[in-house]
């Protein structure tokens, strides 16, 4: 005689398979959403680096990251989605590295 947790084994694997089934396609059209994170925090970090004169203290950084969302912005007028949301990244990397760049020369730190 089977116990009761074996006798139901089949069914929450039937279900865990369902439930796995129907999420795929679901997580595939995230990519949007995806993006719209990511390129909204680069924006905001870049904003702030803009803000903190960064363009004079930290222009490679300031100017990559600044690039990189634009050209994240036409990916994702394309909707491409994977390349957009990879370049949204790289923008907010170097929008960050500008905002501690421009913070310490501020500061008189060396770089």
């Amino acid at each position: 005689m089977r116990s009761v947790n074996q006798s139901h084994r089949p069914r929450q694997r039937r279900a865990v398979i369902v439930a796995l089934a129907l999420s795929v396609p679901a997580l595939a059209g995230c990519g949007n959403t995806l993006y719209a994170v990511q390129a909204n925090s680069a924006s905001s970090k870049l904003e702030q680096a803009r803000e903190l004169g960064a363009e004079l203290y930290a222009p490679y950084e300031y100017f990559y990251a600044k690039e990189h969302l634009k050209k994240a912005q036409t990916e994702a007028a394309e909707a491409d989605y994977s390349d957009a949301t990879d370049l949204a990244e790289a923008s907010e990397e170097y929008a960050e590295r500008a905002l501690r760049l421009t913070r310490e020369a501020r500061r008189g730190a060396p770089r």
